[in-house]
């Protein structure tokens, strides 16, 4: 992957080799890109909000911010291993958050997930005042192409 300023470059990759952009640095230290140009991938997969349940739905980790982040990783994971993508495969990344600091105090679970894929989706962390089920503090959406 390569990193690019202001200027939009000339296009040479494949869909799955990102050109990363990042005008500034402020954001390496989380591990997602400003942007990322790509061409049209063949296939595009939007996966809904993954909370920190297990398989039946019900809320595992109640009041443990930071495994509940763990396991909306794995859950969002587990929906990506079932098209035949994984985190590689993700364009874009939100996560909705009850406490933001508290996400972002166990963002490191994301960030070891993406890493370990070489991924660097461009991502938001969006506060809301509740998600819905009692008692999730995170969910995450993706849309990934492949």
């Amino acid at each position: 992957m390569s990193t690019t300023s202001s200027t939009v470059p000339a296009v040479t990759k494949s869909a799955t080799s990102p050109v990363r952009i990042n005008p500034t640095t402020w954001n390496e230290p989380f591990g997602f890109d400003q942007a990322q140009l790509r061409r049209a991938p063949k296939w595009v997969l939007t996966v809904a909000g993954q909370g920190p349940v297990d398989g039946d739905g019900q809320l595992v980790h109640e009041g443990d911010v930071a495994a509940q982040v763990a396991q909306a990783m794995a859950n969002v994971e587990l929906v990506l291993a079932a098209a035949g993508m994984d985190l590689g495969d993700v364009l874009g990344m939100t996560v909705y958050a009850v406490d933001v600091d508290a996400v972002l105090a166990a963002y490191g679970a994301i960030g070891r997930r993406l890493a370990a894929c070489g991924a660097t989706p461009p991502s938001t962390l969006v506060g809301v005042a509740r998600l819905a089920v009692p008692g999730m503090a995170v969910e995450i959406t993706v849309t990934a192409g492949r």
